[in-house]
Order: structure tokens, then C-alpha cells, then sequence
């Protein structure tokens, strides 16, 4: 079976030679980037299992490249960890507005790191068999085919968005708390804040265009598919 690729982005040559040997050590394909106009056009021509995204890049920055690999369909679901020295709320918001998965503030521990790069994974490609069709409002969710319509209307969601979207339509009418979702959503002990949830929650709202009502907001606890 092909080991999956993992694209690197960092303008920093000691931590790209250190995620490369611990990624290879894991048995992840790597390839590399400096700056963010070789990223691009490495995403585009590899179609990277998931991409280690650096923020401050020379040529193009993290964030532009984020920007266009979300315009495109070809790349526009492949999930991204961003990887930066910021820590500010606005940051991550920013990089969650763009299409990020997630975010990791340096220094990170590596160990950390590559447990969420496999558990993006692990979320992105696991077939789970048994899944019933997910029906609710005119959305329609197959676990199995990981598609999404509305009124008979695909939509593309990111492996977030998705996760999110299919515990709240599998629990409909159900209150899931933000500390709930963040573990259905990401598999892993998260440092996160309510905001990084609201965040992709208004993403997820905003992909689902005319069907966004589904997702209620629950105040002071958390959201609700409608029942």
C-alpha cells in the first residue's frame, strides 16, 4: 500500500529536516517546500495526503497559500496543519477563516505534532462501513462516500467541517458542548478555545448555504442539529 504524502512547508531548514525525519520515521512520503510559491505548485502537482504549513514564508505567506489551495477543487479538501511562531486568537481565526484544520504555535512538541497529523489523517480516510445515511432538512450526509449534499446538491466540506457536521446530524436535537465537538472533531487532546469551534462551526454554516438553519446555536452551551 503507498504511504501517504505529507508536504512540509517551512522557510526554516532545521525544522523541515526535522519533520521530514520524523515523518519518514513514521513511514509518511515526504516532500518539501522553502517558500510559499513552491508550496502551491507542489500541491497542486502531488496532492499531498495532508500539508505542515508554516505561516511566515518568503514569496507568498502561509496564509495567501491557504487562500488559493481553497479556491481550487483539486486541493481545496486537503487538510492543512498550520505551523507558526504567532500565538494570538486572531491568528488562528485567520488561518481557521482560510481553510486551516488546524494550528500548532512553535515550539511544538513533535510527538504532539505527528499525533495530530495522524489522527487528520486517520479521520480524512478511515471508510466506516457501518454508517447509516445521514439525513436531516434537505442535507444528506454519507459516511461511507465522505459527501455531502444539500437538496440533492453537493457541497465540499473539509475533513473539520465534516466531522463536525456528522456528530451534530448524528445526535439531532441532541446539545453537543464546544469541549465535546473539539473531541469529535480534532481525536486528540486540544488546546483550543470556544472560538476555534464558533469558528468552523461559521464555516460549516456557511458551506451549507440555504440548509445553515440546520446548526443551532445553543447559548452558553454549545449546538444542536435540529430534530
Amino acid at each position: 500500500m503507498m504511504s501517504e504524502l505529507i508536504l512540509v512547508v517551512d522557510d526554516e531548514a532545521d525544522i523541515r529536516d526535522l519533520l521530514v525525519f520524523n515523518l519518514k520515521r513514521e513511514g509518511y512520503e515526504t516532500a518539501e517546500a522553502a517558500d510559499g510559491m513552491t508550496a502551491l505548485e507542489l500541491a497542486r502537482a502531488r496532492r499531498p495526503s495532508l500539508i505542515l504549513l508554516d505561516v511566515m514564508l518568503p514569496r507568498m505567506d502561509g496564509l495567501a497559500v491557504c487562500r488559493e489551495l481553497g479556491k481550487d477543487r483539486s486541493t481545496e479538501n486537503i487538510p492543512i496543519i498550520m505551523l507558526t511562531a504567532r500565538g494570538d486568537d486572531v491568528d488562528r481565526i485567520v488561518g481557521f477563516e482560510l481553510g486551516a484544520d488546524d494550528y500548532v504555535v512553535k515550539p511544538f512538541n513533535t510527538r504532539e505534532l505527528l499525533l495530530r497529523v495522524k489522527a487528520m489523517l486517520r479521520r480524512r480516510s478511515h471508510a466506516e462501513g457501518e454508517d447509516p445515511m445521514l439525513r436531516c432538512h434537505g442535507v444528506c450526509l454519507d459516511p461511507q462516500a465522505h459527501k455531502v449534499t444539500v437538496n440533492g446538491s453537493a457541497v465540499e466540506l473539509t475533513a473539520i467541517q465534516f466531522s463536525l457536521l456528522k456528530e451534530l446530524m448524528s445526535n439531532p436535537g441532541c446539545v453537543r458542548s464546544r469541549e465535546e465537538l473539539l473531541g469529535s472533531g480534532w481525536d486528540y487532546q486540544f488546546e483550543g478555545y470556544d472560538r476555534t469551534v464558533d469558528t468552523h462551526i461559521k464555516r460549516l454554516r456557511a458551506r451549507l448555504g440555504e440548509a445553515a438553519d440546520i446548526i443551532e446555536t445553543v447559548r452558553g452551551i454549545g449546538y444542536r442539529c435540529k430534530n
